[in-house]
């Protein structure tokens, strides 16, 4: 594979840059400000995406290392410093924590593209950035988050209310985004004052373990955060049963965050959820026809189509459909593929072997069910995770292309005629995270941006996240928000306010307005 040189003067590759840092790396558990083996001794391979050959092994946490992480972060939160700092203290430690993201971005990027596989220009500017965002976002909210006073209807008393942390959280992340979902859940949980165990991906462990030594650097106590690799099956079920957590946050598909869900509810703890989605994209006829068809691309294949807010379903008005399809096949056609460390390359491999069977099966499903393949559907090169990029048209609603969640680079496009149709039809199915409408016309965007049942609709783009704006689903696309002063109600104890009611004076002088 062709590899274009790296930066600052080295002469090196960027995968050999990347290599250097993995050198640097301990693959361990972090629990308790120490990074350590399994207490079973067990590995597990992180793989190159684009070879398949070993990367490093990894300890490989169970169901005992899930109970030392778990302890490390209840005696954190009941004894140690974090929960009872001020908050302008917290948020000078969040502000470290987002300067050295920042001075460490290379490093960190070269290894999350060789981890997971996306494009290292995509992890240099948007997925270590992002991270970084987040833990500046909300350091400022650390010294904010409030209670409030209440006026009583009792005789001689007031009231007040306070937002405590909500304890130990349990975090759960996908391998599709590493760095900047470990971002998204540690930044408000660790603002809020909580104690945290991260469980992270098999598939990608290795950018939060550093990440995890750089919260230590910044002057995140030990025990604060706790970071367990490991499987799903073993280190999710005992992160989300264990009695000593007090909340659990999950990012990933909807099949297991109902499994997530059902595990916390053996201990009443609250549940927060950003899963899956099918994305519909509304591409009227007075759309900027170019715009729209490069947006509409970006919002499929950025990431490898490996998002879950990706455009999975594209509708395009049957005015324009015909010219649109043939635009979009064209430009998949030029979309080039290779080794991710090369920055002219848009599309890197799949994170596994797994994923690329998924995403071939559903090629071929679409292909039996009676879709056009425009282009496509096949792997690419000789080695590693790799799928071409893909674009089905003339494709039904009832098609399992369009029904179903594929996660993969392949495209997919439906006609419509109206727009009370196309929101009939966009609003069939079970999920409901993210959406987009493309026109030019105000009626036609507030129709279809109030119409669409999502968390999210962006207008005339796609994929535009700010760490301000709340992000999540409806219907089986989640429960709660990420971002934002929102998700903050779910790391303090926002849902069971702790109220206080004090006695006023017993004065003959004490005056009605005198409320505290």
């Amino acid at each position: 594979m062709a590899q274009q040189n790296g930066h600052n003067g080295t002469g090196l590759s960027n995968a050999d840059r990347a290599f250097q840092v993995l050198k640097k790396l301990t693959p361990k558990l972090l629990i308790n400000g120490k990074f350590e083996d399994a207490k079973s001794g067990k590995t597990f391979e992180t793989l190159d995406p684009r070879t398949g050959e070993k990367l490093v092994d990894v300890a490989e946490a169970q169901a005992e290392d899930v109970d030392r992480a778990v302890r490390a972060a209840k005696q954190a939160y009941d004894e140690g410093p974090w929960p009872r700092m001020t908050g302008e203290q917290r948020s000078r430690v969040l502000l470290r924590l987002a300067d050295l993201v920042e001075e460490h971005a290379d490093e960190l990027a070269l290894l999350e593209t060789l981890d997971n596989g996306k494009t290292y220009t995509q992890s240099r500017t948007i997925d270590v950035p992002g991270t970084a965002q987040h833990f500046r976002y909300f350091a400022g909210w650390c010294d904010k988050i409030q209670g409030s006073t209440i006026p009583v209807a009792t005789e001689g008393f007031t009231a007040y209310t306070l937002r405590e942390p909500i304890g130990v959280a349990g975090q759960i992340i996908p391998w599709n985004f590493p760095i900047l979902m470990a971002g998204w859940k540690l930044a408000p949980a660790l603002a809020a004052g909580c104690t945290i165990v991260l469980k992270v991906s098999q598939y990608t462990p290795l950018s939060a373990l550093r990440l995890g030594e750089l919260a230590l650097e910044a002057g995140v106590p030990p025990g604060v955060l706790n970071v367990v690799p490991g499987k799903g099956s073993e280190c999710g079920d005992a992160i989300s049963t264990h009695p000593l957590v007090d909340k659990v946050a999950f990012t990933g598909s909807t099949s297991v965050g109902k499994t997530i869900m059902e595990g916390a509810a053996k201990n009443i703890k609250p549940v927060t959820l950003e899963l899956g989605g099918n994305s519909p994209v509304v591409v009227c006829d007075d759309a900027d026809l170019e715009a729209a068809v490069q947006g509409a691309h970006e919002a499929l294949f950025f990431n490898m189509g490996q998002a879950c807010e990706c455009g999975a379903r594209l509708f395009v008005q049957e005015g324009i459909y015909d010219e649109f399809v043939k635009r979009s096949i064209e430009l998949a056609k030029k979309r080039k593929i290779g080794d991710p460390f090369d920055e002219s390359v848009a599309q890197g491999p799949l994170v596994s072997e797994k994923q690329v069977d998924k995403v071939l099966t559903y090629v071929e499903l679409g292909k039996k069910e009676g879709a056009k393949l425009g282009c496509g559907g096949k792997r690419w090169g000789d080695e590693g995770f790799f799928v071409e990029p893909t674009v089905f048209y003339d494709v039904e609603d009832h098609m399992a292309i369009a029904r179903d969640e594929i996660f993969g680079p392949v495209q997919v496009i439906l006609k419509f005629k109206t727009i009370d149709e196309v929101i009939r039809r966009g609003n069939a199915t079970e999920y409901g995270l993210a959406g987009a409408v493309w026109t030019q016309n105000l009626d036609r965007m507030q129709a279809l941006t109030r119409g669409i049942k999502a968390g999210t609709v962006w207008v005339n783009t796609h994929h535009i996240m700010d760490a301000a704006v709340p992000f999540g689903g409806y219907n089986q696309s989640g429960i709660g928000r990420e971002h934002g002063s929102a998700v903050l109600e779910h790391y303090t104890q926002a849902s069971s306010t702790k109220s206080v009611i004090v006695p006023l004076p017993k004065s003959k002088e004490q005056r009605s307005w005198v409320t505290m």
